[in-house]
């Protein structure tokens, strides 16, 4: 049954772990041989999707960097509490408790879609960050409408769209939008992006976060990041264009912008072979800042 919950233990894999931000339950996954030679980089993956996103990118990055990825609160097997605030700067706080907890001096932060811009505020507000990568950001464009802030208001569609978010065939409709080469959406990779909706607080959770609008600002906050910010774009994406990268470009002052071609909105999926060579390529413009 698709919205038959699963208890956590048996969600879980033996890669998965978990720390305590604000006492709710966060996983995270490691996906090298540690070195302190290597920079620390996280990421953070997109709206409905979990640290699962990064299966295929980040062994390619594990020699040249020490690789973790984060669910986010609400997402994946992390909790999904009722009484959050799911703003992007909150989420961003997970980021900088799993740096003090796994005792960083320096981190380098990556995000996808809505992830972008929750890293972007980790990048901002954290002085132990020391490099900024954005994969087909949310931040100019969201992709949030402007009447959403006013469905709420009228309609009680928070627990509607929660249980949209449970079945199988609508995410995948759904999600092959995403892609340029839709053949990718395969059965594995719709278990992984249902992993987090087989949760026993999935329902509650979301319901929460949907019911709630918050101004996106980031796009206003780009010129007060100082750090090297790396743009990954895939060009084939339908609702972010040429000019929205080239915005971001201009906007971040210390930037570079990487075009992928053949590649849509989830650009660190489909070609994680030119996107993993465009990082370890750039670890040395990623690490050189602010001394």
């Amino acid at each position: 049954m698709p919205n038959e919950t699963i208890s956590l233990n048996e969600l879980q894999s033996n890669d998965d772990a978990f720390f305590r931000h604000d006492d709710h339950r966060v996983r995270y996954q490691s996906f090298s041989e540690l070195s302190s030679e290597k920079p620390n980089l996280i990421l953070i993956h997109g709206f409905g999707n979990s640290l699962g996103t990064w299966e295929s990118l980040a062994p390619k990055l594990s020699k040249t960097y020490n690789v973790y990825a984060i669910d986010m609160l609400g997402f994946g097997l992390s909790e999904k509490p009722v009484y959050y605030q799911y703003t992007n700067a909150n989420q961003a706080s997970i980021i900088q408790s799993f740096a003090e907890i796994m005792n960083f001096d320096s981190f380098i932060v990556g995000g996808h879609s809505l992830g972008g811009a929750v890293a972007m505020h980790a990048a901002m507000n954290n002085q132990k960050a020391q490099g900024l990568i954005l994969f087909n950001p949310g931040i100019i464009n969201t992709g949030v409408p402007e009447f959403s802030k006013y469905l709420n208001l009228i309609f009680p569609m928070s627990r509607v769209s929660a249980k949209q978010f449970t079945n199988r065939e609508f995410r995948k409709g759904f999600l092959k939008m995403s892609y340029h080469n839709s053949i990718i959406v395969t059965d594995q990779v719709m278990d992984r992006v249902m992993l987090g909706s087989q949760t026993a607080d999935y329902i509650s959770g979301m319901s929460s976060m949907l019911s709630k609008y918050y101004e996106a600002n980031e796009a206003e906050l780009m010129g007060e990041v100082q750090l090297p910010t790396l743009i990954v774009f895939g060009i084939e994406d339908r609702n972010k264009s040429m000019d929205e990268a080239l915005q971001l470009k201009d906007g971040f002052m210390n930037s570079r912008l990487e075009i992928i071609q053949d590649a849509g909105h989830y650009v660190h999926e489909e070609s994680p072979d030119s996107v993993s060579k465009i990082i370890i390529e750039s670890v040395k413009f990623l690490t050189d800042n602010n001394e």
